[in-house]
């Protein structure tokens, strides 16, 4: 306990609390042996990421347990309806892989704040395949994760706002049941328009039209 309480740079005391918290996991026990892995590691920098982004220890520990105490992973990240993403599961490992580098507390922390990952048990759980690719991309062709995750939070909020108005003039004309029903109108409206908007950010300056 006082070796892994050192490498994540708290005390025994508060490492005590966050295991009354239920904030990480019971270690492994080979009689009186206690033993703490990497996996324990990783959470406790974690947390300290997520405290220092303004989550609160109540917040931290209601998502530790419903992740580590069989709650559905699709409905603790939001993806419990139907949708049109696949999540994936990763190993601690292949997601480093994928970004080599770039895992760091900051970014485990950006990226749960968003809403991108979970975990179940000993593996990470990404809420869509299309944006792990799309992010992993990024990440290889120089931009760095914590500005790949800064534009994810800013697409964000443009989407939500589309989505909200879409939704609200298919119910002004027709039914809920027709808002899944007409969802791949949105987003071939989406996607045009993004196109039309990246050919225009592409002109030169005396060609672009006003």
């Amino acid at each position: 306990m006082e070796e892994l309480a050192g490498l994540a740079g708290i005390t025994v005391r508060t490492l005590r609390f966050y295991r009354e918290r239920k904030l990480i996991p019971p270690p492994r026990r080979e009689g009186r042996i206690a033993w703490y892995d990497d996996h324990h590691l990783a959470r406790l920098r974690t947390i300290a990421a997520l405290l220092n982004r303004g989550h609160t220890l109540t917040g931290i520990a209601e998502l530790a347990e419903a992740l580590d105490h069989g709650r559905d992973v699709a409905d603790v990240l939001g993806v419990a309806d139907p949708t049109e993403e696949e999540p994936v599961r990763l190993t601690p490992e292949e997601l480093a892989a994928r970004f080599e580098g770039e895992v760091t507390p900051e970014n485990l922390a950006a990226a749960l704040d968003l809403g991108y990952l979970g975990t179940d048990g000993d593996e990470i759980v990404h809420i869509s395949r299309r944006l792990l690719d799309v992010s992993s991309a990024l990440v290889r062709e120089g931009i760095p994760l914590a500005e790949v995750l800064k534009a994810g939070a800013r697409v964000r909020e443009h989407v939500d706002a589309m989505a909200e108005m879409f939704a609200e003039l298919v119910l002004r004309h027709t039914t809920e049941d027709d808002l899944q029903r007409l969802r791949p109108l949105a987003r071939s409206v989406v996607e045009a328009e993004l196109s039309l908007a990246l050919d225009r950010r592409l002109r030169k300056p005396d060609q672009r039209i006003d």
